[in-house]
């Protein structure tokens, strides 16, 4: 386990600058523009299987962040139920997360898990959360309750 709090730590140095500017608040890990998940359409990773970027030009606002959708389609099935497919820990890295931390979700590296979005920072640590996802969930939801509310860098010097 101190192999993995060692990882985390060097990884919170490169990722503290990009997510410490949330304009959307600290529990929906957006750009300094308030737009969620880099621009990817979250209904995607459910119909279509892969990550997919959004139009600018279809965009919803859900939790005062912005959401871009590939079709129409996909955008009234984001209003008509947002939950179903907006990111487990507000897009934040699901391993991070379960460590006590928030780092960048990179939209490519994904899974879905009991039809929750789940994604994580980089494909080393994709993998390594694919090690054991149901502790590492259960942990996340743990640490979540504590995190939610708190900023990205606030956590990093705990």
């Amino acid at each position: 386990m101190n192999k993995v709090k060692a990882l985390i730590s060097g990884v919170a140095l490169s990722v503290a600058m990009a997510t410490s500017a949330l304009a959307a608040g600290v529990e929906i890990n957006a750009s300094s523009t308030g737009l969620a998940m880099q621009g990817y359409d979250p209904v995607a990773y459910f119909t279509d299987g892969a990550p997919t970027k959004g139009s600018y030009k279809i965009t919803s606002i859900y939790n005062d962040a912005t959401y871009r959708f590939a079709t129409e389609e996909h955008k009234a099935a984001f209003e008509k139920n947002p939950e179903a497919y907006v990111p487990a820990y507000g897009g934040y890295c699901a391993f991070g997360t379960a460590m006590g931390f928030k780092f960048d979700g990179d939209p490519n590296h994904w899974k879905i898990v009991d039809n929750t979005l789940y994604l994580n920072l980089s494909q080393d640590i994709q993998d390594r959360w694919e090690g054991d996802i149901p502790g590492f969930i259960q942990n996340a939801n743990a640490n979540w309750t504590d995190i939610a509310d708190k900023d990205p860098a606030e956590l990093q010097t705990q």
